[in-house]
């Protein structure tokens, strides 16, 4: 790949789809763009919030996959660092220069266990989530082979169904042998809720929450009784920040798409019954798409289809209009109900993608605006790294 500090080496339409200068109506399309102001207040808004609650917050990689949103979190929002899901990823921050990494899942296959114990080398603090005794020696040599250290975090499954033990016994098993193993370092505990971060309800988050609250209250107790203190509690996320936060238990939140927004997230409801697209949080990401047809009088059809997002949450949301619906798509085509025919050929439309995570990952590169001019070009670095 081309070196992205020189971006006059890049053709716009081939390499790039924007220049910063242009004008965002000749951005190439479809692309992702990032409204740069409402991204800044975003995630200026989490640090504050973190700060003001005596919480550290690390900021979810694998949400845009990008070293320069990462770098801008942590320099505008104070975050401590990063979480990813994959080894791939975690590298691609380290090497990016973020200094605190943690691979949020669990990593067992040799290979990428060697790579992981290799990463701190990068100089970042390397860290990766536990919930089998097993997985402990082949961390230990691992770590030892390179001289280096990995901390490992006990995951608990708090009831996303997923990875992680379920009981107090299991998780001070594995935290004492993990303490006792060559290589390794016991950190604390990971608990992220995940299965209720986007049920409508405020309640009915709140109540899955408190169970996954007293669940790890509880480990962590046990622990301390033990001997073996957590230096992090981590969990929470862009729909439940706020109860992790304010349990007394939790210490560090892991909240992602709060900087982009997406559609999905946007129409869960905050304590008073409200969007929080519609105050907590503004849309700052999206998928520009140019009309290239408008040949049937009551539709324009766009070019961002299947290909350019993913639609696992639903369709995308047109944003700023209700006069025109993005209601269909295949691979390259998009179709945009217009009955009244005020689109024309070649107009722009913001879409707010359905789901941001795997919607970023499709794509090479954010396009930063700012009052309608580019400012600038980011690399989504990390795409593609699903190993």
């Amino acid at each position: 790949m081309k070196d992205t500090t020189n971006l006059d080496e890049f053709e716009v339409g081939y390499d790039i789809p924007a220049l910063p200068g242009m004008d965002e109506a000749d951005v190439q399309t479809p692309c992702l763009v990032l409204d740069l102001d409402a991204l800044e207040r975003n995630v200026k808004k989490m640090g504050d919030y973190a700060k003001a609650h005596g919480m550290r917050h690390r900021v979810h990689g694998k949400m845009h996959k990008s070293v320069d949103v990462a770098k801008l979190q942590v320099e505008l929002g104070g975050a401590c660092g990063v979480c990813c899901q994959k080894v791939s990823e975690a590298e691609v921050f380290a090497r990016g220069g973020i200094k605190d990494v943690l691979v949020s899942n669990q990593v067992r296959e040799p290979a990428k266990i060697d790579r992981l114990a290799r990463m701190p080398k990068l100089g970042a603090r390397t860290i990766c989530c536990v919930d089998d005794i097993e997985n402990i020696a082949d961390l230990s040599q691992a770590a030892q082979r390179h001289g280096t250290q990995i901390e490992c975090l006990v995951e608990i499954d708090c009831g996303a169904g997923r990875c992680g033990v379920t009981t107090t016994p299991a998780v001070i098993e594995i935290a004492k042998a993990v303490d006792a193993a060559e290589g390794l370092k016991f950190a604390g505990i990971q608990a992220y809720q995940g299965a209720m971060q986007h049920m409508d309800s405020y309640e009915d988050r709140k109540s899955k929450v408190d169970v996954a609250i007293a669940m790890v209250r509880d480990a962590v107790d046990g622990l301390k009784a033990e001997g073996l203190d957590c230096d992090i509690v981590g969990g929470g996320g862009t729909g439940s920040y706020y109860f992790e936060s304010n349990s007394g238990v939790y210490n560090e939140l892991q909240c992602g798409s709060y900087a982009f927004m997406d559609a999905d997230y946007g129409r869960i409801l905050d304590k008073d019954g409200k969007r929080i697209d519609q105050g907590e949080w503004e849309n700052a990401l999206f998928i520009l798409t140019s009309v290239m047809s408008h040949a049937k009088a009551d539709k324009a059809i766009v070019d961002a289809g299947l290909k350019a997002q993913s639609i696992d949450s639903g369709l995308p949301t047109v944003f700023g209009r209700d006069d025109v619906a993005y209601v269909k798509c295949s691979d390259e085509h998009g179709v945009v109900a217009d009955a009244d025919a005020v689109l024309k050929v070649n107009d722009k439309l913001r879409l707010v993608p359905g789901h941001c995570d795997p919607t970023c990952n499709v794509h090479d590169w954010y396009v930063g605006l700012r009052n309608g001019k580019v400012e600038s070009l980011w690399p989504v670095s990390a795409r593609g790294k699903a190993y």
